[in-house]
């Protein structure tokens, strides 16, 4: 534990490191673990918990969550999710609402990093359930907030994957701590806590093996456009994908493997996933939103708030001085610009020009490039340094949010 700590975060700095705890085994010692940790070394921390309000003692939990916090010296700050609670997939639309709600808060700290309490168990346990559910992705010990934007620039550290649920759960009794167990833990209508009881006789046999994300040698141009060789892995090329469409969640399963199997077969192609559209050559690969899928989903419009970073489809960060300004896809807009910005536009290859953003007033006045009245920052190149093993430490995220913070100038 004190090592994986060691090697991804500062010794000394005075932005706390973040965890999220439920008030379960796992994280009740992740939390003494890593107060154990801060104690010789510079570093506060501050505790972050989620109220999922789906059990009644809820509550109860936070009021805990809160003690413990303040007994061991930790800041605290709590969420609730408020719903909607679907009928079919709670597992899941909890899960992205805690993931959520743990980064707002944790940006709202100043952190950089959340930890989390995820064990071998779990990573056992999600192997399990690859059988029934393939879709499922495989825990890192380190990897970006899966929550997008509201994760944007932040890292998980899982400094417990190699450590057992059980061993956990004896450190907390020799120092006369108690924990919640959660009934959902043992509810056989989710597929976690099947896996649980499949793996209960078991777990001792299976090996914790840690799994990190293989480099990738990706271009990517200030308007978000990816290039890469055909020759990439699927994580790397899953990861693209979404970064490229802007959204949250991967492409897995058969398509990806079809995708895959196409670029592997040396034809000329292109195809459409998860919002992107990728173009493949005779050695290469380009990557642009597919903006087709505003005819499906509506296209993107967010008004500007004066002074405050507004993210826009999934893609793009904009700052105004001035109010009234609303973004939206340049899609269909293209012959009413300004000659200067035609121009501009023109430069560009044709499938990048319908995603760039473009402001019109609030009486319908425009469109104008983006990137002419407000500062525009294009998130794919951090995001996927992020999400491909190029971010390997707290110090790199601090030196690019300093970066950030420093110039207040365009992107684009």
């Amino acid at each position: 534990m004190t090592a994986a700590l060691d090697a991804r975060l500062l010794a000394d700095d005075p932005v706390p490191v973040a965890l999220a705890v439920s008030g379960g085994g796992d994280s009740v010692a992740l939390l003494h673990l890593t107060a154990d940790w801060v104690r010789t070394h510079t570093r506060p921390l501050v505790v972050l918990h989620v109220d999922h309000g789906l059990n009644p003692d809820s509550a109860v939990w936070r009021s805990r969550v809160e003690a413990l916090a303040q007994r061991l010296g930790a800041g605290f700050r709590s969420a609730r999710w408020e719903g909607p609670f679907p009928q079919s997939g709670l597992p899941a639309a909890a899960r992205a609402a805690r993931h959520a709600h743990l980064a707002d808060m944790a940006r709202e700290a100043g952190a950089r990093v959340i930890l989390t309490g995820h064990t071998a168990d779990d990573v056992a346990e999600g192997e399990w359930m690859k059988a029934e559910a393939p879709t499922l992705g495989t825990l890192r010990d380190w990897s970006p907030s899966p929550a997008w934007p509201e994760g944007r620039g932040l890292m998980m550290l899982r400094p417990l994957l190699g450590e057992r649920r059980a061993d956990l759960r004896h450190l907390l009794q020799a120092r006369g701590e108690a924990w919640m167990d959660d009934p959902a833990n043992t509810d056989p209508r989710f597929l976690r806590s099947r896996a649980r009881v499949a793996l209960a006789d078991r777990q001792a046999d299976i090996p914790f093996r840690a799994v990190g994300s293989p480099p990738a040698a990706l271009d990517v141009d200030p308007y978000g456009v990816i290039r890469a060789p055909r020759a990439l892995s699927g994580e790397a090329l899953a990861f693209a994908l979404v970064v490229a469409g802007g959204g949250d969640r991967l492409p897995r399963g058969r398509r990806l493997a079809a995708l895959r199997d196409r670029l592997a077969s040396g034809q000329d192609f292109e195809a459409g996933l998860v919002g992107a559209r990728l173009m493949a050559g005779a050695d290469s690969i380009m990557i642009v939103r597919e903006t087709g899928n505003y005819r499906r989903t509506g296209e993107p419009r967010v008004p500007l708030v004066p002074g405050r970073d507004t993210v826009w489809d999934g893609r793009f960060a904009l700052m105004s001085a001035e109010a009234g300004w609303t973004v939206v896809p340049l899609a269909g807009r293209t012959a009413r610009l300004e000659a200067e910005d035609h121009a501009l536009v023109r430069a560009l290859p044709a499938a990048v020009r319908p995603g760039l953003p473009v402001l019109v007033r609030d009486d319908g006045t425009g469109p104008v490039l983006a990137q002419s009245r407000v500062r525009v920052e294009a998130l794919a190149e951090e995001r996927l340094a992020l999400g491909l093993g190029q971010i390997v430490h707290e110090a790199d995220l601090k030196c690019r949010r300093e970066w950030r913070t420093r110039d207040r100038v365009s992107i684009l």
